[in-house]
């Protein structure tokens, strides 16, 4: 299996796992706020430890990905930024390397 399908996969994954527990929390909090929910994820120490752990992530991502977009000349890469916050950095991180090892294909190709 080539290495960008297992990106894609990872991408799918990321969505589908994200948002499951993102659909609980709508079908059974009665305050379903934005503000709410960010409260949650401060409630007990092991919820901040890993809010903090992707919140590094994100920004490890972000001090990467978008030099790394220009220079390959990816498009639309710009829609990732506020799809990690609307969706999941567990699916734009995955979705960019999908895209990333497209581009590459592409530039090596033209290359032969």
């Amino acid at each position: 299996m080539k290495l960008k399908y297992i990106f894609l996969l990872l991408a799918i994954l990321g969505v589908s796992y994200t948002w499951y527990f993102n659909i609980q929390f709508y079908i059974t909090e009665e305050n379903t706020s934005i503000l709410n929910y960010i409260a949650q994820t401060k409630t007990t120490f092991p919820a901040r430890s890993f809010s903090a752990d992707l919140l590094v992530v994100v920004i490890t991502f972000f001090v990467w990905y978008i030099p790394e977009a220009i220079k390959l000349k990816i498009k639309h890469w710009w829609t990732l930024i506020p799809l990690t916050f609307l969706v999941a950095i567990a699916f734009t991180f995955p979705l960019f390397l999908y895209l990333r090892q497209c581009k590459i294909e592409k530039l090596n190709s033209s290359h032969k």
